[in-house]
């Protein structure tokens, strides 16, 4: 991988700082016994709730055999309750899980803000986050090359 296109060295920049940043928040929200992922999981469910497991598996990068697992645990700690209705169960937030939450988001937001508000200006942030919506946009319209 001699010849790196700008494009390739911006994709593993972002992978690695990705990465990087979920492993801080992983140390970080250990002070709120939460994982990052878990945190990402129960932040879903409360925008979104009521929400069924495949809906919430499509929000988080987390796999469907992943999430399942993840979602017993979190009713196992009584963070989530899942409600049958008819053929769907619905996931919900319990009152300690919307406490955990509410314990844990202002702390990760400000932590993860800071990634950036501590090395850009306001105007290299608003121009960042349009570049980065632009490529996301694109990227969901994306198809995978035929081989």
């Amino acid at each position: 991988m001699k010849k790196n296109t700008l494009g390739t060295l911006i994709w593993l920049r972002l992978m690695r700082f990705a990465h990087q940043s979920n492993q801080l928040s992983n140390e970080y929200l250990k002070s709120f016994d939460l994982t990052a992922a878990q945190f990402d999981v129960l932040m879903q469910i409360s925008v979104y709730e009521p929400i069924t497991q495949s809906e919430l598996a499509e929000k988080v990068t987390v796999t469907e055999g992943g999430i399942s697992r993840m979602l017993a645990r979190l009713e196992k700690e009584d963070y989530i309750v899942r409600k049958q209705q008819w053929k769907t169960k619905y996931i919900h937030l319990t009152d300690k899980g919307k406490l955990a939450l509410e314990r844990a988001t202002s702390h990760q937001i400000a932590f993860q803000s800071s990634f950036f508000e501590e090395v850009l200006t306001k105007e290299e942030m608003k121009t960042l986050y349009q570049l980065i919506t632009k490529v996301h946009k694109h990227s969901r319209k994306k198809e995978l090359p035929k081989r």
